[in-house]
């Protein structure tokens, strides 16, 4: 990014030029009801957001995969995204990879450099071998961040469907990218750090577009989670809550359905029917 550009989420809040002396629960205060605009700049966000739902769920039913892309926080919130799909709606791993600048190390650490690696950002999509029916969304606050940019860049000659996202209007990823989401929540309550506001407005529109896009796929009756996969004694505990609830069967009786399928909530619904 050039460092003569002028962009939202590097600009220092006027609100806050005392932050340095505020009492502690005004800082707190501070922080807090800042984030109430991250859901507002989601909610101005919608209308993109759906079209990027109907447009991925189309892909995704052919049998593509949704394959998310970023640096520092935006990148993990992308693969936090990614991690939730198989344990709430059975979507399998292989269809669901997060690239990470710097690689899975930098989920903890900072890597020196990772989110300007061009040339590593597209080793790392093309590993993938991504087909026409994969969907790519990258994410970056600034939308300008080059391995975002690359991801995006490579993926659309492919014939993928492009997705970008990010917190200033008009930026690079959103100009490159098929389909563009705009979060547009400002400054900072510290200026430069979107892992505030901005990363909170990322978490709830990844979180509505996936969730949106399993339902479009028929992931979800009514509104109840039935194609999640219980690996743990809570989600046993839900996937038999679930099956009382859409079935109307006792506890014994969905027990034993789901014994004999397996844990497959759904198909415990039908065999109850």
């Amino acid at each position: 990014m050039n460092p003569g550009l002028q962009v939202n989420t590097e600009t220092a809040s006027s609100a806050h030029v005392a932050l340095d002396q505020y009492a502690t629960h005004e800082l707190v205060e501070a922080f807090v009801s800042d984030q109430q605009y991250a859901a507002i700049a989601v909610m101005n966000a919608s209308r993109a957001i759906a079209q990027a739902v109907d447009a991925s769920a189309q892909r995704l039913a052919r049998g593509g995969r949704l394959i998310y892309a970023g640096a520092g926080t935006s990148g993990r919130l992308g693969v936090l995204d990614a991690v939730e799909l198989f344990p709430t709606f059975s979507w399998t791993r292989d269809r669901a990879p997060a690239l990470l600048a710097g690689g899975s190390s930098a989920m903890f650490l900072a890597v020196e450099g990772a989110e300007d690696n061009r040339e590593q950002a597209v080793v790392d999509l093309m590993a993938l071998e991504p087909k026409e029916s994969d969907v790519v969304f990258a994410i970056a606050a600034s939308g300008y961040t080059p391995f975002a940019i690359a991801v995006i860049e490579a993926a659309k000659p492919l014939g993928c469907l492009t997705i970008g996202m990010a917190n200033n209007p008009g930026s690079t990823l959103l100009q490159s990218a098929e389909l563009s989401i705009v979060l547009d929540t400002g400054p900072e309550v510290i200026s430069g750090s979107t892992r505030l506001k901005a990363g909170t407005a990322q978490k709830i529109a990844l979180n509505s577009f996936s969730s949106a896009v399993m339902v479009k796929l028929h992931k979800v009756y009514g509104n109840l989670m039935v194609d999640l996969r219980a690996t743990n004694a809570k989600l046993y505990r839900r996937a038999l809550r679930l099956t009382m609830m859409a079935s109307g069967a006792n506890e014994a009786q969905a027990e034993e359905a789901l014994l004999a399928c397996g844990y497959r909530v759904k198909v415990a619904i039908v065999m109850l029917k």
